[in-house]
């Protein structure tokens, strides 16, 4: 299912879902915000940030995300949720 949705997260209908959510507030228009800074669609950007994410991501990082799945009820859920912190809201992009 972590598949289908980060091959989903493209679609605006899936982001617009995901964002409600996700329940950070603000998130929607910091990622419009974001987007329009690299001259993307939102979910778009979206897309690239999760998916560049695990592309990139470290042994350890993994190792998080594992764990933070395994204890969550909606484990898709909450490993974008841990993404989008470590990526873009810890480090100020967003």
């Amino acid at each position: 299912m972590f598949g289908a949705l980060i091959a989903s997260l493209d679609n605006p209908e899936v982001m617009t879902a995901l964002v409600g959510a996700l329940g950070m507030e603000g998130l929607d228009e910091r990622l419009e915000k974001a987007a329009a800074a690299e001259a993307m669609d939102p979910p778009d950007y979206l897309a690239t940030v999760v998916r560049s994410f695990l592309e990139m991501a470290s042994d350890d990082d993994f190792v998080q995300l594992v764990g933070i799945m395994n204890r969550a009820e909606d484990p898709g859920l909450a490993a974008v949720r841990s993404i989008l912190r470590k990526t873009v809201l810890e480090q100020g992009t967003l």
